[in-house]
């Protein structure tokens, strides 16, 4: 990393500085578009747990689901928005990967509206443990919830205006 890479990262630290976005920086390889699909994809101890806690708790959506999966392969779900263009992939390989989330891997949803007490006690009811922050600003702005599988969930009440 040169020297100009170094700094603009630490500029990036600074509070109250906003990085300039790649488009805006002539170095810059291309930026993905805002309609490109992302996932994040994460091993699961317990799929049928899962889609209770992410589907029935949270209420997402089921948009993929396989089981039964051959030799050198694994089950799989898939969960989001319906129409939306990020999404949770959950694997199960026959030989399982043992989930090891810090207290800081998360999956953040900005919800831009206080977190009822009603989705609050779905996700609990459906598996998932109440749980303070390692960040307090989450414990400011939303809930923390852990998943069956250990993974973390906030339910922020902010926006996400970027």
């Amino acid at each position: 990393m040169d020297r100009a890479q170094t700094q603009d990262m630490a500029t990036a630290r600074e509070p109250g500085v906003t990085k300039r976005p790649a488009a805006d920086r002539p170095d810059a390889p291309h930026p993905i578009g805002t309609d490109a699909r992302m996932r994040i994809a994460r091993p699961s101890r317990n799929l049928a747990a899962a889609v209770h806690f992410y589907v029935e708790g949270l209420g997402l959506e089921v948009l993929w689901h396989t089981t039964g999966a051959p030799p050198g392969e694994h089950d799989l779900l898939m969960v989001g928005p319906r129409g939306g263009v990020r999404h949770l992939e959950l694997t199960h390989d026959p030989e399982p990967l043992e989930p090891t989330p810090t207290v800081d891997d998360l999956l953040v949803v900005h919800l831009g509206e206080p977190v009822s007490e009603d989705l609050l006690r779905r996700l609990l009811a459906a598996g998932g443990t109440n749980v303070a922050a390692h960040n307090p600003y989450r414990n400011k702005h939303g809930v923390t919830v852990a998943a069956p599988d250990s993974h973390r969930l906030v339910l922020c009440s902010r926006t996400l205006s970027a």
